[in-house]
């Protein structure tokens, strides 16, 4: 059975926001000469969002972590998470698309959209909510991940109230919040109105006339409350909010039943008032996921960020989530990012140089067709995990720590685990960093791959990095991402660290001969077995690669069988000391004395900026024929031959402790190098090649000269070398 198979059947049980700025001076590697090491993309200029942009009165630039509230340019911000947009917890829809392929990234919120593709499964995602106080008047701006129709959607604003004195939302949104008035937004006669209620009548204040602007491109729906007909002062005024459908016909919001069809709203069971919002706003508090709390995981889960969420609205009580406004600060224009996170490990929001389509599909499956798979996020916003260790910054800037997430979690896997703080708080700091990746089953391919270096490139503008200090690991898909991504850009990384993942394609681990390797596999794993890693294992070995294979038993307890399936067992346990002190402080030799590059076609994707062809200083390798190619350079300018290799005895024992689930004992196996002998420096340099037409080799980081003996000491076909900046090609075959 393929592993895809395998995989498969488990899961079924006008004024701009001004432009970001460039990455930080030396936060993205550099090399003295040839070809900069990863793909063109990590170098992009950054990419703009229309929902992150602005358009007079609106100037502040947005917060973009998730959660989080400030004040900017005299306007108050709220920064909301992406694709949490999941309404109510209720009984599931049965035809829940997203249901077949994200076990472990379950919504909280039951709620499905209509099938009509305007909803884009993503309709009532709000991304922001902005507050601004004029002269004579407030204004408030909703931003929406998707926008195709505004005449599906609608909003309301609960202002003011007293605490624990309930008021119901208008319009039929069966949730209430303290208020005492409420703003809301809706379409009507093909156009977007508002209407001023009195929260404790329920009818609207007369004369009010609140002005409605919708910017379709920004995505955004602003509203203006004339100070006439409510006015803060300086006053600190309590608000909160919520986005849901529009029900056209009724002239009330839409009310999900229990499944969705192109008309209705999904996942509500048999709720006889089910609440109307998708997205609620001023979630400043919601819980992560963790790793041990069992079947919660999956009945009660917070990947998404939407658990308080989705319990409120199942209660119609959306009381939790408010924030108090100070009208003063306003007034005044105070700078306050207090409540902006700046260590730690929280939610970032990433505009991408991608956008397919608006919103999402969850319909589209990528298992089996990675490739050619777009994933099922496809908007223009992406969201991505980060933890910045709480330590001084080191003067060369953080590390770099690529978490890659699982087969049918996403980008929270990790997020306030032990995997990820003892990753980024090992030596001086690292930075680590989970990228969504366009879904839960992407496998780091096509718009998956771009979405991992969309992310870096972001993350280099935000914080100074020490780009000689990036590794890569991940755990399940993820570890089959650590070999893949590390195959195709080795010179990115000083070290990889794969958990119970392993390589489908032996040929391209020939390309980490100078990528040491530290892989983590279970004894009885179901879904990654003993006979597929211990293949990458030994490939590894039988190139002279430095490699450890340390085989996990993490059945320990009394009467627990050691062949019971324990793909997840390192998850739970959340105990990775071992592996972040592997990865440690390890820098990347981006000029070694010998270069061997694998080359797989089939992972390219040159229309996203995802090409490799290069490494360390060969570049510009071209493929004679289809297949697979690899290249072997051996420059004698160093002066060193290749290292002696030092095996780890076969069966040698540890015991992995501090776990969740307390000692488990290990096999390692592997092998390690040695000193590099000194051999005499010779102008010389020696290739052997398979189905390469052509490469580069820069003399200087090979320390050659334009004169050097080139010996093509074997290639199955005709392949020209050519030396950069030396006007010279050497040509055999």
């Amino acid at each position: 059975m393929t592993l895809t198979r395998r995989l498969a059947l488990f899961l079924t049980t006008p004024l701009l926001l001004a432009a970001p700025s460039a990455a930080r001076a030396g936060s993205l590697p550099s090399v003295a000469s040839g070809h900069r090491p990863g793909p063109d993309l990590l170098y992009a200029k950054p990419a703009s969002a229309p929902q992150l942009s602005n358009r007079a009165p609106w100037r502040a630039a947005p917060i973009l972590i998730s959660g989080a509230t400030a004040y900017r340019s005299g306007e108050f911000l709220y920064q909301d998470y992406l694709y949490d947009d999941n309404g109510a917890q209720g009984t599931p829809d049965p035809t829940d698309p997203r249901s077949g392929g994200n076990t472990f990234s379950k919504q909280n919120g039951t709620y499905t959209y209509p099938t009509d593709p305007r909803y884009a499964q993503n309709a009532a995602d709000l991304v922001e909510l902005r507050v601004r106080a004029a002269r004579t008047s407030t204004s408030f701006r909703v931003t929406l991940n998707t926008l195709n129709d505004p005449s599906l959607v609608a909003f309301a604003i609960a202002i003011g109230g007293t605490p624990g004195k309930l008021r119901p939302f208008p319009l039929g949104a069966n949730v209430s919040a303290p208020a005492d008035l409420f703003v809301s937004v809706h379409p009507r006669g093909g156009e977007m109105v508002a209407e001023l209620t009195n929260a404790a009548t329920g009818r609207r204040v007369r004369g009010s006339t609140l002005r409605v602007r919708v910017d379709r491109r920004r995505r955004q729906i602003s509203v203006t409350v004339s100070h006439k007909d409510w006015n803060p002062r300086r006053r600190t005024v309590r608000l909160a909010a919520g986005v849901g459908l529009w029900n056209a016909a009724r002239g009330r919001y839409l009310l999900p039943g229990a499944i969705a069809d192109a008309t209705t709203s999904g996942g509500a069971g048999t709720a006889g008032a089910p609440a109307a919002f998708f997205n609620v706003a001023f979630r400043t508090a919601e819980p992560r996921q963790s790793v041990t709390e069992g079947t919660k995981v999956l009945t009660d889960p917070a990947w998404w960020r939407d658990r308080a969420q989705g319990a409120a609205l199942a209660k119609g009580d959306i009381s939790p989530f408010f924030a108090r406004v100070s009208f003063a600060k306003l007034a005044a224009r105070v700078r306050d990012d207090s409540r902006v996170p700046r260590t730690g490990a929280f939610d970032r929001i990433l505009p991408s140089h991608f956008e397919t389509a608006q919103g999402a599909s969850f319909a589209r499956s990528c298992l089996g067709s990675a490739a050619t798979c777009r994933g099922q996020y496809t908007g223009r916003l992406e969201p991505y995990a980060i933890y910045v260790p709480p330590k001084p910054r080191p003067a060369a800037g953080f590390g770099l720590t690529l978490l890659l997430h699982s087969l049918s979690a996403n980008y929270n896997q990790y997020l306030g685990s032990r995997n990820q703080s003892e990753f980024g708080d090992r030596g001086a700091g690292s930075i680590v960093i989970t990228p969504e990746a366009r879904g839960p089953d992407e496998f780091y391919e096509n718009y998956g791959a771009a979405d991992v270096f969309d992310v870096w490139n972001d993350v280099a503008r935000r914080y100074r990095l020490d780009p000689a200090t990036s590794v890569i690991t991940g755990y399940s898909m993820g570890g089959f991402g650590t070999f893949k991504l590390g195959a195709q850009f080795p010179d990115l990384f000083a070290r990889a660290q794969p958990t119970v993942g392993t390589e489908t394609n032996a040929d391209v681990l020939a390309s980490f001969r100078n990528l040491p390797v530290l892989m983590w596999n279970n004894v009885a794993d179901e879904l990654v077995p003993f006979p597929e890693y211990t293949a990458t294992a030994a490939k590894l070995a039988s190139l002279g690669y430095r490699n450890e294979l340390d085989i996990y038993r993490p059945c320990a307890s009394a009467g627990c069988s050691p062949i019971t399936p324990n793909h997840l067992e390192l998850a739970v346990n959340d105990e990775y000391g071992p592996a972040a002190a592997f990865l440690g402080t390890a820098k990347v030799d981006r000029s070694p004395p010998r270069v061997t590059y694998a080359v797989d076609p089939t992972r390219d994707h040159a229309n996203l900026g995802v090409v490799a062809n290069h490494a360390y200083w060969v570049s510009g390798v071209k493929l004679r024929g289809s297949g697979d190619a690899q290249i072997d350079a051996s420059s004698k300018g160093f002066g060193v031959g290749d290292p002696p290799v030092t095996s780890i005895p076969l069966g040698s024992l540890g015991t992995l402790t501090g776990g969740h689930l307390g000692p488990i004992q290990f096999a390692r196996q592997g092998q390690s190098w040695g000193a590099a002998p000194v051999t005499p420096k010779a102008d010389a340099i020696d290739i052997t090649a398979t189905n390469v037409a052509a490469a580069t080799i820069d003399p200087r980081r090979a320390r050659i000269t334009c004169n050097a003996s080139v010996q093509i000491r074997r290639s199955d076909g005709p392949i020209a070398i050519t030396l950069a900046g030396c006007g010279r090609m050497v040509r055999a075959g």
